[in-house]
């Protein structure tokens, strides 16, 4: 019985990302019990630190770990501001059109860090959202990623006033964004072109 167990759990994980659906789930179950979060616009903040597992050959937190925490982040912010059951209200599912991290200062085995995530701006098809490593020890922002979360079968403002009950004015957006969402624009304009695909198809 315990070889059955044990062949199990070895196919099991050598097949799946047993791990990230684990804490993933954890994240959402924590979130839930926090309480929500009234505000959309609010920033939130998940405490982390670098463990063993988060290591490079460097021997600091691996560039791929990052996005991998910023992926939990997101889940618990959008379950305790509510976003993540008004979409689902409106049969609206989010999605991750793009990202972009740039790296300011390594963190190092056994640092703790700050997750914050805030929404900065949505347009007509997406969320935009900033996600910063901001280190205890001195409060650096070691990390700072921006992440265009995709709508599909809605948009972000039906959302928002489903969720608020009201018209939620967006923020304005920075010149740093604008250069992004542009930049993006102008990546899918020239895949499609280099594809032979029509201006509808992203």
């Amino acid at each position: 019985m315990l070889l059955w167990i044990l062949s199990g759990s070895l196919v099991l994980f050598s097949s799946f990302d047993v791990w990230y659906f684990l804490r993933g789930s954890w994240m959402v179950i924590k979130s839930w019990f926090q309480g929500p979060v009234r505000d959309v616009l609010a920033e939130q903040v998940v405490h982390g630190r670098v463990l063993l597992h988060d290591l490079d050959f460097m021997c600091h937190m691996n560039n791929a770990r990052y996005l991998r925490e910023c992926d939990f982040a997101r889940y618990a912010h959008c379950t305790r501001n509510g976003l993540f059951l008004a979409a689902r209200a409106l049969d609206a599912t989010m999605l991750v059109g793009a990202t972009t991290i740039r790296y300011r200062r390594s963190l190092a085995l056994g640092e703790a860090f700050e997750l914050r995530t805030r929404i900065v701006a949505w347009d007509e098809k997406s969320f935009y959202l900033e996600q910063r490593f901001v280190s205890k020890s001195d409060g650096f922002v070691s990390a700072v990623m921006l992440c265009r979360q995709n709508v599909i079968r809605g948009n972000p403002q039906k959302i928002l006033e489903h969720l608020c009950k009201r018209k939620v004015d967006c923020p304005e957006i920075s010149e740093d964004l604008q250069h992004w969402i542009r930049f993006i624009s102008a990546s899918s304009q020239a895949l499609r072109a280099e594809s032979g695909l029509d201006d509808k198809t992203k």
